[in-house]
C-alpha cells in the first residue's frame, strides 16, 4: 500500500499505521478514514507522509460495510447513541405536548444504553453528527446536558446512586417548554416583557409535568424546577438562593450554560470552549456554584495525551502544559514553537480536535 506526501492524500483514504508529532503523540490513529480537516491537521503539523489505502482500493477490498464498520466502530458508537438518544427525546417530547404521559421507562433505558460510552465523550471536543431531519435545539440540548451533568456529578464525587438521576435530571430540565407557546419559543426576535414571563414558566411547568413521576426521583423534579435559579438570588422563577437550590439543579445549571453557549442558536452563533470556560470561571461567582464550576473547568481541560487545537489566528497546535491554576490558557506548541496563551492574551483556543 503507498505511502504518499501529505499534499497527495485525499478525503477518504484510510491510514495503516498511526501518525505522529515530532514530539511522539498520536496525531491521527491507523485505521482512521481521512477528512478534510484530517488533512489540515496534518499540513499544520508538517507531516512529509503517510501510509495510506487509498480510497478507490478500499472500496474494492471491502466490497461491503463490513471493514468500514469495523474500523470505525470506536469512533462512532457514542454518535449512534446520541442520535437514537436524540430521536427517543423528540418523539418523547412530541407525546407530552399531545397531553400524553412520559415514557419514563424507556427513556431511563435509551440514557443507559448512551452512557455505556461515556468513556468516549470529551465535553469539550464532542461534534454532534449533523442530521437530515429538522433539529430542535432544546431536545439536543437535553441530551448533552444528560452526558455533562453525568460527568460532573461523576467528578464532584456524588453518591453512584445519584448519577443516572442527576443525567435524567440533564435530559428533563426543558421538558416544560413542551407547554409554552412555540411562536413565542421560537420567536427570533427580543421577547416582550409578557413574553419572557411566559418562556420562563417553563420551569413551573417542567416541575409539574415531572412530580411524582416513577423511576425519577425529587431531585429531577427540581432540577427541573430551579436550573434557572442562582445562587445569589437573581435567578428564576422563585428567586431562590444558595443552599435553597437543590444540587442537581446546579449541576444542570451548569451545563444548560455551557452547551447553550457553545452551540449554534437561531440568534448566535456557538462560542469557542475555551473562553465559554473562561467565562463561567471569571463570571459565575455568586451566579453558579463555584466548587461545581471549578471542578467543571479542571476535569475538562485534562487530557491524557497531547490535544491538538486551532487558535485564534487560524493556527493548529497541540497542547503540552497547562498550568493547574490557569487550565484555559495553556502552552501549545505550533510547527515546533511554543505559544504561551497566559502571556499572548490576544489568542484563544477556537477549537478542539478529536483526533483518535
Amino acid at each position: 500500500m503507498p505511502v504518499v506526501s501529505v499534499s497527495q492524500a485525499h478525503v477518504g483514504d484510510r491510514l495503516l499505521t498511526d501518525v505522529q508529532t515530532a514530539l511522539g503523540s498520536v496525531l491521527l490513529q491507523e485505521g482512521r478514514t481521512l477528512s478534510e480537516r484530517d488533512l489540515e491537521i496534518l499540513q499544520a503539523f508538517l507531516i512529509p507522509s503517510v501510509d495510506v489505502l487509498r480510497a478507490e482500493d478500499y472500496e474494492k477490498i471491502a466490497g461491503s460495510e463490513e471493514i468500514a464498520a469495523t474500523t470505525s466502530v470506536k469512533r462512532s458508537t457514542l454518535q449512534k447513541e446520541f442520535a437514537e438518544m436524540e430521536k427517543l427525546l423528540k418523539r418523547s417530547f412530541a407525546s407530552a405536548q399531545a397531553g400524553m404521559k412520559l415514557p419514563i421507562f424507556e427513556l431511563r433505558n435509551g440514557l443507559t444504553s448512551l452512557l455505556k460510552h461515556i468513556d468516549e465523550y470529551n465535553v469539550l471536543s464532542f461534534v454532534v453528527m449533523s442530521s437530515s431531519g429538522k433539529e430542535d435545539v432544546y431536545v439536543r440540548n437535553g441530551v448533552l446536558c444528560a452526558m455533562t451533568s453525568y460527568m460532573l456529578a461523576k467528578w464532584n464525587n456524588f453518591p453512584e446512586k445519584d448519577w443516572m438521576q442527576i443525567a435524567m435530571a440533564g435530559l428533563l430540565h426543558d421538558i416544560g417548554n413542551v407547554r409554552v407557546d412555540p411562536a413565542i419559543l421560537n420567536k427570533p426576535k427580543v421577547l416582550t416583557t409578557e413574553e419572557l414571563q411566559e418562556v420562563r414558566q417553563h420551569t413551573v411547568y417542567g416541575f409539574k409535568m415531572l412530580e411524582g413521576g416513577t423511576a425519577i426521583n425529587q431531585g429531577v423534579w427540581l432540577a427541573a424546577l430551579q436550573h434557572h435559579e442562582r445562587v445569589d438570588g437573581s435567578g428564576y422563577p422563585m428567586r431562590v438562593k444558595g443552599d435553597k437550590i437543590h444540587p442537581y439543579a446546579k449541576i444542570i445549571a451548569i451545563a444548560d450554560v455551557y452547551h447553550a453557549m457553545t452551540s449554534d442558536r437561531k440568534y448566535k452563533k456557538a462560542e469557542s470552549p475555551y473562553l465559554v470556560l473562561e467565562q463561567l470561571q471569571t463570571e459565575s461567582f455568586g451566579k453558579l456554584d463555584a466548587v461545581y464550576v471549578q471542578t467543571f473547568i479542571e476535569r475538562a481541560t485534562q487530557f491524557q495525551n497531547g490535544v491538538f487545537v486551532k487558535l485564534s489566528d487560524g493556527r493548529i497546535g497541540e497542547i503540552v502544559y497547562a498550568d493547574r491554576n490557569n487550565p484555559t490558557r495553556p502552552m501549545v506548541s505550533v510547527g515546533g514553537k511554543i505559544v504561551n496563551l497566559m502571556q499572548e492574551r490576544q489568542l484563544f483556543i477556537v477549537e478542539v480536535f478529536a483526533t483518535s
